[in-house]
């Protein structure tokens, strides 16, 4: 049976809640009814949210292919977690990039107008699209960009949250 890749997206979504909960956070699975929010995640006395969207990837991708709209800077509360998902019968690790809205739209800004500004293969210009690219380590985006640090870094979402 092929893979289904609404199924392993919205699986993604309860393995990254499950991870925040297991660090003592509350976390909601929205279900598609929040504009941009994957995840509602708040500490324990409700005091302090921040929104999640998750994108998800498999562990051996280059890239994660992500929409236009990363480009906006949603703010500090808001925060991306690119999800590497390993598929149900493979023995790979999860893997977790968590990066901060601010960081995550000024690189695919930048990276991406590098890659306008290039000339195709053969010479041509590219054209515009409507999704961008992440890569994921060992490789580095247009601008150098490598999210390396952001890897498995749950403390971005902590802090926010004490």
């Amino acid at each position: 049976m092929g893979e289904n890749k609404n199924a392993r997206g919205s699986s993604a979504q309860f393995f990254v809640a499950g991870e925040l909960c297991r660090r003592n956070l509350v976390a909601v699975v929205t279900m598609g009814n929040t504009p941009n929010t994957d995840i509602l995640c708040s500490n324990t006395e409700g005091t302090k949210f921040v929104h999640i969207q998750v994108k998800t990837f498999r562990p051996k991708d280059k890239t994660v292919a992500i929409g236009v709209k990363a480009e906006k800077n949603y703010g500090e509360n808001f925060i991306w977690v690119l999800a590497g998902i390993p598929l149900a019968n493979s023995l790979e690790d999860f893997v977790y990039y968590i990066v901060p809205s601010a960081v995550l739209s000024k690189n695919i800004k930048e990276s991406h107008q590098i890659w306008m500004d290039a000339p195709g293969k053969n010479g041509q210009a590219h054209k515009e699209t409507s999704f961008r690219s992440i890569y994921l380590p060992p490789y580095k985006s247009e601008n150098g960009w490598a999210i390396d640090e952001y890897r498995n870094n749950w403390d971005i979402i902590e802090s926010l949250l004490l």
